[in-house]
């Protein structure tokens, strides 16, 4: 479904992409597991048109998507859960999922809404309330709940469960997990490791920019996956 080959990214002369190739299959879950600083937003945001890369290519469906503009490649069935939210605060709930139509022009949206709802009873509650007002957990609801109103065919997710309790974290996992089994495509960025390789069907690792292993959970000794996703092989 997504295929990416030998992207090199860089902020000014910084390559934080080295050279990154990988693919997500259609109906399936792929994790980009690393350390912090490894390239994984920059991956995502390479995707999602929001960095261009300097070379390589990224093809979605057959198609080569690199260095569209974001909203054509939201167009094309790509929605971005962004790292830390990025919920728009001073508007409420029902306007943070409008938000999410914004490339749209049909006549479902606002049924679109009322689904969203009935999948999130806490939104419901709160469709007036600022979504600056709302707890971390909440607010990665109204995040995940916001690209799905894209109607896409593959998310993009940077780190969902990032400063959320323990209890709210596996929510969001099963929220995550019950959208693939629904038939959306995830290529989810994630340190929990642990909860990742639980809903996995295959991951990636990245290191200094660069992918050093690929395979299914069990492929490779869980405690050595979870040593390179948290701290690189130079630790």
């Amino acid at each position: 479904m997504l295929e990416v080959n030998d992207i090199v990214t860089a902020y000014g002369k910084i390559e934080a992409l080295k050279g990154v190739s990988l693919s997500v299959p259609e109906g399936q879950i792929t994790v980009l597991l690393g350390p912090n600083g490894a390239g994984k937003t920059t991956t995502l945001m390479s995707v999602a048109g929001l960095l261009k890369p300097k070379r390589g290519s990224v093809t979605f469906e057959g198609q080569d998507i690199t260095g569209r503009q974001p909203g054509t490649i939201v167009q094309r069935g790509i929605a971005l859960v962004p790292e830390n939210r990025l919920v728009f605060p001073d508007m409420n709930v029902h306007d943070n999922l409008k938000t999410g139509a914004y490339v749209r022009n049909d006549n479902e949206i606002e049924s679109d809404i009322e689904s969203i709802y009935e999948r999130f009873p806490r939104l419901k509650e709160r469709y007036h309330q600022h979504a600056g007002t709302l707890s971390g957990g909440e607010q990665q609801m109204l995040a995940v709940a916001r690209a799905l109103m894209a109607r896409p065919k593959l998310m993009l997710m940077d780190e969902p469960s990032l400063g959320l309790a323990p209890m709210i974290v596996e929510e969001i996992f099963r929220i995550i997990h019950d959208l693939n089994q629904e038939g959306t495509s995830i290529f989810l960025v994630e340190q929990n490791a642990n909860m990742a390789l639980k809903i996995a069907h295959q991951f990636y690792l990245l290191e200094q920019g660069l992918v050093t292993f690929s395979g299914t959970p069990g492929d490779m000794d869980e405690n050595e996956v979870i040593q390179r996703a948290y701290l690189g092989t130079t630790a």
